[in-house]
């Protein structure tokens, strides 16, 4: 593999990238916690958003439009724990569709830079973006 290859193309491109959200997708929708996050929206536009932003920023084509995601996840408290037990699953969804462990490492770095962005430690570091926007500070179920 040629190191002149961008992250996009050394992970074997779109088909790849889908599939693992895909994956991703059906366990976080599937866990006891984070499946709360959720609730307000089909899993499939999580899907392709996740898709279309993670393509953009490992070199493919710029396909994402959206917030950053800093704003996309101004109201959601998302703690220490909570990245990285979703850091977890991303890292077993990219596994469990053969991407090699060293691409892996290189894709859960570039997830895990946005986690300035985005972590919190409590509702009151939040913002909302609309007067009907809620905040979401979900506890760990017991």
């Amino acid at each position: 593999m040629s190191i002149d290859k961008s992250l996009f193309e050394r992970i074997g491109g779109i088909e790849v990238i889908r599939k693992v959200h895909h994956i991703f997708y059906n366990k976080l929708f599937a866990h006891s916690w984070l499946k709360q996050y959720f609730v307000e929206h089909p899993q499939e536009i999580f899907e392709n958003q996740q898709t279309d932003f993670m393509i953009s920023i490992m070199g493919g084509p710029k396909r994402y439009a959206g917030l950053t995601p800093k704003a996309a996840h101004s109201n959601i408290v998302i703690t220490d724990e909570l990245f990285e037990i979703r850091s977890q699953i991303l890292s077993e969804s990219i596994k469990e569709c053969g991407v090699a462990d060293d691409i892996r490492e290189e894709w859960l770095t570039a997830d895990r830079s946005l986690k300035k962005a985005i972590v919190k430690t409590s509702a009151a570091d939040c913002t909302t973006r609309r007067p009907d926007q809620r905040i979401y500070d979900i506890p760990k179920p017991q």
